[in-house]
Formats: C-alpha cells, sequence, structure tokens
C-alpha cells in the first residue's frame, strides 16, 4: 500500500513538473519570437496568432475534461464544419443569423449526444465511435453546402469574430473565451463533478462502485463537447467570413495534441486545464512562428504530429524517471 501511495504521489509530482515546464517553455517561445522573429510582437500578428488559436482553444476546453475521464472525441473538426455549412445553407435560404446560430448550437448537442450515447449505452470505444462519426458529420456537410462558400454573413457578426478591442491586439471573441475558460476551471478543479472525473479516469469500476453515475457523466461530456465543437464552427465561418463543408479540417489533431502536450494523460485521471491551455498557446505561438518563417503548411502538420507523440511520450518518461528516482532515494 506504501508503495502504491508513493507511486502515485511521485506520478503526480511528475505531472505538475510537466506542467511548469510546458508553461516554461511556452514563455521561452514567446521571448524568443518577440526577440528573434520578425513580425511576431506586431499587433496585427498577435491578434491573429490568438483568433487562429482560439478554435483550438474552445474545443480544449470540454476536450481536457474528456480525456481526464477516459475518453476522446475525433468528430470535433467535422462537428464544427458540418455546424459552419448548415450556417451557410440556412443563411443562403434567407434565414435570420440570430435564429441560424441557435439550430447550430443545437446541432452540435445532437451530434455530441449521439457520440455520447454510442459510447455510454452501446459500450462502443470512443476513438472508434468518433473516427466513424468524423468521416459522417463530414459526409453531411458536403451533402448539406455541396462545395459553395457562403461569405455574405451580417457584418456586425464578422467584426465581432474578427475584430479587435481598440488599438490593442486583443481580439473580442478572447472575452467570451476568459468567461468558458473560468468556468472550465471551477468546473473540473473546484467542484465534485471535475473530482469524479478524474475518479472516473482513474478507475471507472472504482468510481461506480461510490456511487458515481458514470454513464451519466460521460454522456453529459460528449454533449457539452459537440456544443463546443458546434460554436467552433460558428466563430471559424465568422472570424474567417467564409462557411464551407471542410472548415477545420484537421483541427482535432491541433486539440489533441495541444491537450496531450500540456500534460493530459492519454489514459485518463490526471491533468490540469491550466497545462492543456498552456499546450494549446504554444502550439499556436509556433505554428505563427513557422507561418511567420514561411514554414509550408504540410511541415506544419508533421511539426503538429511529432509534437503529438513527444506529449504522449514526455509525460510518461517523466513519471518512470521520477519513480526511479524515488525508489533509489527510498
Amino acid at each position: 500500500m506504501a508503495d502504491i501511495s508513493l507511486s502515485r504521489a511521485v506520478r503526480w509530482s511528475a505531472l505538475k513538473r510537466w506542467d511548469s515546464a510546458v508553461g516554461a517553455l511556452l514563455i521561452v517561445v514567446l521571448l524568443f519570437s518577440f526577440g528573434f522573429v520578425d513580425g511576431f510582437g506586431n499587433g496585427l500578428n498577435l491578434s491573429f496568432l490568438i483568433g487562429n488559436t482560439l478554435p483550438i482553444a474552445l474545443i480544449a476546453l470540454p476536450m481536457t475534461l474528456l480525456v481526464v475521464s477516459g475518453e476522446i472525441d475525433l468528430s470535433v473538426a467535422s462537428t464544427a464544419g458540418l455546424s459552419g455549412a448548415v450556417m451557410g445553407a440556412l443563411w443562403n435560404q434567407g434565414m435570420a443569423i440570430e435564429t441560424i446560430i441557435p439550430i447550430c448550437l443545437l446541432l452540435g448537442v445532437v451530434c455530441g449526444l449521439v457520440n455520447g450515447l454510442l459510447v455510454t449505452r452501446l459500450g462502443l470505444p470512443s476513438l472508434a465511435v468518433t473516427i466513424g462519426t468524423l468521416a459522417a458529420y463530414r459526409g453531411i456537410a458536403q451533402i448539406v453546402l455541396g462545395s459553395d462558400a457562403v461569405t455574405d454573413f451580417p457584418t456586425q457578426y464578422l467584426d465581432f469574430a474578427a475584430g479587435r478591442i481598440g488599438d490593442t491586439f486583443i481580439p473580442y471573441a478572447f472575452l467570451p473565451f476568459l468567461v468558458l475558460l473560468a468556468i472550465a476551471v471551477v468546473a473540473l478543479h473546484a467542484t465534485p463533478f471535475g473530482r469524479s472525473l478524474f475518479a472516473i479516469g482513474a478507475s471507472e469500476e472504482a468510481a461506480r462502485f461510490a456511487g458515481i453515475r458514470v454513464k451519466r457523466q460521460k454522456l453529459l461530456l460528449f454533449t457539452v463537447t459537440g456544443l463546443m465543437a458546434s460554436l467552433t464552427g460558428i466563430f471559424w465561418a465568422l472570424h474567417y467570413a467564409s462557411a464551407r463543408y471542410d472548415n477545420a479540417t484537421g483541427l482535432e489533431l491541433s486539440v489533441v495534441a495541444a491537450v496531450l502536450l500540456g500534460g493530459i494523460d492519454f489514459d485518463g485521471g490526471k491533468g490540469t486545464l491550466g497545462g492543456a491551455i498552456a499546450g494549446v498557446f504554444l502550439l499556436g505561438a509556433l505554428q505563427n512562428v513557422m507561418s511567420l518563417q514561411d514554414v509550408s503548411a504540410q511541415s506544419q502538420i508533421v511539426v503538429t504530429g511529432v509534437l503529438l507523440v513527444l506529449s504522449v511520450l514526455g509525460p510518461r518518461v517523466a513519471r518512470q524517471i521520477a519513480v526511479l528516482r524515488a525508489q533509489s532515494s527510498g
């Protein structure tokens, strides 16, 4: 029993050190970029950096909670694309944008609910389920909108999604994100609900015996993830002033890479939202620097893939080293 407690303590200590390392690396990357990358410190570029990172950050909030509980949703980018496609199609039909947005959000809830029901009621693995719905939702998006691109959304919505606060580099959309971030932090780290997610991720069977309604919790998480993915799809269409069926293609890779890079354990039960958000903005800063240095989009995808592998291996190696040191010192 003592050995198990020691192992858990060491693992948690290693996790905190990994979070701190990611945060420190983010600061180093920012300082280096401000000092040595031409154009990085420009207000317009910083606004682009934040605006381009927000889609990843928005989905990373529920994805963090989902991975902590031991599940994953790879259909988030397709849900975002479907939301944008429906938004464009309804706008072409003359529907008011104030009516379209709630419809798209409801669509995201349905997409997340489908994923959650397949996982919790049929007992299917979330990885397999969401790979399937990734393809299905994207296919439906293409049927809904075809190859059209809808760009003539109301100016005030486009200005909010892409505009900045006064003369600052801070986008308007960053403020609602901070509110959502605060809600997610409190939910995960300061409520019984959040503690139950860690318990589920650590041992689903033990959590069930402890009275936690595991299936209900997971179904809620998948539903909220679908909602946030739909919100991201709406933001994407307005921020880039274009609703297309292929919007946000590949975004799920960036989200998962950023969350795991931030120290969220892929096996569940461990991680902090602060580490995940540090991973999000570290990835966003690196992508921005690569764009300023004219690195091709294909090469950026390669870098993201490498970071994804390292983000899985890194915390595990750090924990193993910490365990070995603790055993040798004991």
